[in-house]
C-alpha cells in the first residue's frame, strides 16, 4: 500500500461478543483499520480481549446501544464496510415479541440508518442464521435448503416450540433490513451461518460454544439447546467461526455478491457428534449410546453451494477439524475442566 493510499476501514457491531471478536482479529490481520461497538466501556471482563487485539492493528472501540438511535452514527462514519453481527440472542425470554424480536429488527435499522447518514459505507454485511432457512415443517428426509428457504413465521409464532422467538427475529431482520436497503440504496449482503464453533478472542461465550462442547461438559442445560437445535433444524448443522469471518470477508469484497449466503461447513447429528466426541477424547465420559428421538442421519442440508460459487472454500469440512481447538478454547473458558481436574478411575 503506497503512502497515498487509504487504510480500508470497517465497522463491527458487537465486538465483545464470540463471533465479532474473530471477525475483528481477522480484518485486522488482513490490514483493515477497525471500530467496533460494546454495550459497554466498563466491563472490562468483557471487553479485555480487544485490549489485546489492538496491538494487531488500528482499532477503536465505541460504546453503542442498539436500542439508542444514532448510537452507531460515529461507529460507522467513514467506514468503507458495516458488518452487522450485535442482536439480541435471549433464547428463554418470557416474552420474545418485546425483548427479542422488536429489539432485533429496530437495532438493526438504528444501525443502517447510520450507515445512510456517514454516506461512506460501500457494503452493509448483515448477520442472520441459518435457523431463519431451516424452521418450517418438512416431512420425510433428504431435504436440501438454499437461500430460497425461509423459516415460517406464521408456524413458528403459532406452535411456539422450542426457542421460537430465535429465529423468527432473524427472518423479520432481515426481510426488514432488506426493505430498508432498496428503499436507501444500500448495499446489503446476509450471511446466514451455521451453528458457530472454534476458538475466537471472546473470553466469554454464550450458545454455540457451550451447547458444541456440552456432551464433554456434561452441562444439562446445554445439551438440551443442542437438542433444540435439531429437532427444529433437522440436524446440527455446523461452521467453524474462522470459515464464517473469511465468508463474511469475501462478500463484503466481492462487488459481484448479492441476497442471502448460507455458511455450513458439515451436517451433523447428535448421535455422531457423541460417537466422534467418544472416539476422539477418550478423557471425557462421552455418552454416545444415544437413541430415542434423537436422529441417526440429518434430515435437512444445508446448501452453501451459492457461497462456493462465489470463489469461497471450506477449511472446516469435518468433525475432526471443526472439533479440533475447540477443547483447548472450552477449557481457557472454564467451560471443560483442565487435565488437572479429571479425575481418571
Amino acid at each position: 500500500m503506497s503512502a497515498g493510499d487509504k487504510k480500508r476501514t470497517a465497522c463491527v457491531t458487537g465486538g465483545d461478543g464470540y463471533i465479532a471478536s474473530a471477525l475483528v482479529k481477522m480484518l485486522l490481520e488482513k490490514g483493515y483499520a477497525v471500530k467496533t461497538t460494546v454495550r459497554s466501556l466498563d466491563d472490562l471482563e468483557m471487553i479485555s480481549h480487544l485490549k489485546d487485539l489492538q496491538a494487531l492493528g488500528p482499532l477503536t472501540v465505541l460504546r453503542a446501544d442498539l436500542d439508542v438511535e444514532g448510537s452507531f452514527d460515529d461507529a460507522v462514519a467513514g467506514c468503507d464496510y458495516a458488518f452487522l453481527v450485535a442482536a439480541p440472542v435471549n433464547l428463554h425470554s418470557k416474552n420474545p415479541e418485546e425483548e427479542l424480536i422488536e429489539p432485533a429488527v429496530r437495532g438493526t435499522l438504528n444501525v443502517m440508518a447510520s450507515c445512510v447518514k456517514a454516506g461512506t459505507v460501500k457494503r452493509v454485511i448483515l448477520t442472520s442464521s441459518a435457523c431463519a432457512v431451516s424452521g418450517r415443517p418438512l416431512l420425510g428426509d433428504g431435504h436440501v435448503l438454499d437461500e430460497d428457504s425461509w423459516s415460517d413465521v406464521d408456524y413458528l409464532t403459532a406452535n411456539k416450540s422450542c426457542p421460537w422467538g430465535y429465529p423468527v427475529s432473524k427472518v423479520l431482520l432481515e426481510k426488514e433490513a432488506s426493505r430498508f436497503a432498496e428503499e436507501h440504496g444500500i448495499s446489503l449482503v446476509t450471511v446466514c451461518p451455521a451453528v458457530t464453533v472454534g476458538a475466537a478472542p471472546a473470553r466469554k461465550v454464550h450458545t454455540s460454544v457451550p451447547a458444541c462442547l456440552s456432551l464433554l461438559s456434561g452441562d444439562e442445560a446445554a445439551i438440551g439447546v443442542l437438542k433444540g437445535v435439531e429437532a427444529a433444524s433437522g440436524a446440527v448443522p455446523l461452521v467453524h467461526v474462522d470459515d464464517l469471518c473469511r465468508a463474511k470477508v469475501l462478500v463484503a469484497e466481492e462487488a459481484a455478491a448479492a441476497g442471502r449466503y448460507i455458511c455450513c461447513g458439515l451436517d451433523a447429528t447428535i448421535v455422531g457428534i457423541a460417537r466422534f466426541l467418544a472416539d476422539k477424547y477418550l478423557r471425557y465420559s462421552v455418552n454416545s449410546e444415544l437413541s430415542g428421538e434423537l436422529l441417526e442421519k440429518p434430515r435437512v442440508y444445508l446448501s452453501s453451494a451459492k457461497l462456493v460459487r462465489e470463489g469461497f472454500e471450506f477449511r472446516y469440512n469435518t468433525l475432526d477439524e471443526i472439533y479440533h481447538d475447540m477443547v483447548d478454547y472450552g477449557k481457557a473458558l472454564g467451560i471443560l475442566p483442565t487435565d488437572h481436574d479429571i479425575c481418571f478411575a
